[in-house]
């Protein structure tokens, strides 16, 4: 073998040799944290339905408007694992028909057993939803109740030590019970909350309140 057939077969047995001490110790690496990402186990966080404070429903028109305040806590149970909420869009539905626009939550990294809470505002202005929609919003407020939810869809990461993972889409999804009193509705009307109490059509006065804190359903 030549002297330039032998240093060019030096070389390439050189870079195949640390080529492979690469990838073996990436895939080394990846092993590992592999390991510890199973044996920690992250849990999902919790998050809780704390206070409605409703402003305002109306139904005078075709379209729905709604204005709310709410306050929602999440807590990690994690022991060593810390989340990163990297998006969260929080928005209200009723009977599955959106009825306020998403609205962003600030991103936030929540430590070992931390508790965070967010009170965003949402509303929605003139939103279209099916007759259906608005003429069992109706009915359910006259019967005493009426049954919103409220979700947060989003996209939370894992922090192990120094490591992060990828991304994660998270989904939450809260009840909010609330309750009525006052005179029987009817006809076509607008429910205000504002101060406890708004004006109704009719000449009657209906107060909307949230009944109880509730435990939301999180998927990730």
């Amino acid at each position: 073998m030549s002297k330039g057939k032998h240093h060019d077969w030096f070389l390439r047995r050189c870079c195949g040799s640390i080529a492979a001490c690469i990838l073996t110790l990436a895939a080394l690496v990846g092993f590992i944290v592999l390991v510890i990402y199973l044996a920690l186990h992250p849990s999902k966080p919790s998050f809780y339905l704390q206070d409605v404070q409703l402003r305002s429903i109306d139904l005078s028109d075709p379209a729905l408007s709604l204005n709310l305040q709410v306050t929602i806590a999440s807590r990690n149970p994690n022991d060593r694992v810390g989340v990163y909420y990297k998006t969260l869009d929080a928005f209200t539905t009723y009977r599955d028909e959106p009825v306020t626009i998403p609205v962003a939550m600030p991103a936030i990294y929540q430590g070992h057993k931390d508790v965070s809470v967010w009170s965003p505002v949402m509303s929605g202005e003139s939103v279209p939803v099916a007759g259906y929609v608005a003429d069992a919003m109706k009915q359910d407020i006259a019967a005493g109740y009426v049954l919103l939810h409220i979700k947060i869809d989003g996209r939370v990461k894992w922090k192990v030590g120094s490591w992060v993972s990828g991304g994660y889409h998270l989904f939450v999804n809260c009840p909010a019970l609330l309750s009525t009193s006052g005179g029987p509705v009817g006809g076509v009307f607008a429910v205000s909350a504002t101060a406890g109490g708004g004006s109704v059509g009719g000449n009657s006065t209906v107060s909307l309140k949230f009944t109880h804190p509730a435990d939301c359903t999180v998927d990730v």
